[in-house]
């Protein structure tokens, strides 16, 4: 569901085809922040299509290029798009992240190992965090403060997960992870 709401709200800014969806949900990096299986974005358009909930506006052919069929969303588009959305607003899905069961049975493991794979997510966690904040510096101006707000919420998002890969970090130098009692070392914020 998340791939056709992406679909009806690029198509509520503008008329697109479905390749320029693509380019516009990376540009945005709505593809790392949310779960929507680029693959299926040609067959949802389909669906969409099939339904009655975007229709097609111009079909472009070029001698050396593919076909592009530009749609645009219907009435019905527009009200199954406010449908997904609302449902999207309700949903409060527990995160699960992949390290958690690892750090569950962590103590059990080679802690130079840990803190060697900790310093390559890091280095990844620093990337991302750089990576995040310079999308939102580069779309200041340029969507709405709803898509500003979820740009910033990735950045700072990015930021904690690479605090939390720090201490994780520190403790696996130190062979802590298996020590219990105590409260963590933690930098006050």
């Amino acid at each position: 569901m998340s791939i056709k709401l992406a679909i009806l709200g690029l198509l509520l800014e503008r008329d697109m085809h479905p390749y320029e969806m693509m380019v516009v949900l990376k540009d945005r990096s709505i593809n790392k922040i949310a779960k929507l299986q680029m693959g299926s974005l040609y067959y949802a358009v389909d669906q969409l299509s099939k339904n009655g909930q975007i229709e097609q506006v111009e079909v472009i052919q070029s001698r050396d290029r593919p076909e592009k069929t530009i749609y645009r969303i219907t009435e019905s588009g527009r009200a199954l798009f406010e449908q997904l959305l609302l449902q999207q607003f309700r949903k409060n899905d527990a995160v699960y992240h992949p390290m958690y069961i690892a750090l569950a049975f962590s103590r059990h493991a080679d802690p130079d190992k840990i803190a060697k794979l900790l310093e390559e997510r890091i280095r990844e966690a620093e990337h991302e965090v750089n990576l995040a904040y310079q999308v939102y510096e580069e779309h200041i101006g340029i969507v709405s403060r709803a898509v500003l707000h979820l740009m910033y919420g990735r950045y700072e998002h990015t930021l904690t997960e690479l605090k939390w890969l720090k201490r994780l970090y520190a403790d696996a130098l130190d062979h802590k992870l298996g020590v219990q009692g105590g409260p963590l070392d933690r930098e006050e914020e």
